[in-house]
């Protein structure tokens, strides 16, 4: 199985906008919707990625996997 690709948007600090870091390469974006549109898109195309969605004060939000994601527990 193909590595799962990491994304996540955080705000940019002392530059206002956020960030959409994709396995290190960034992207900054005005408002965190935009970014957030941005890494679905991609992980999306990607078909195996996890977007992992920050608040102003950094802590995780929500997260989000797109393609196969196989359950090794029950429920």
């Amino acid at each position: 199985m193909a590595a799962r690709q990491r994304m996540t948007v955080s705000p940019a600090q002392g530059k206002g906008g956020w960030i959409l870091s994709i396995d290190g390469a960034a992207n900054t974006y005005r408002t965190k919707e935009q970014a957030v549109k941005a890494g679905a898109s991609k992980g999306r195309q990607n078909g195996n990625a996890q977007l992992v969605i920050k608040g102003r004060n950094g802590r995780i939000q929500s997260e989000r996997t797109y393609g196969g994601d196989p359950r090794r527990t029950k429920g």
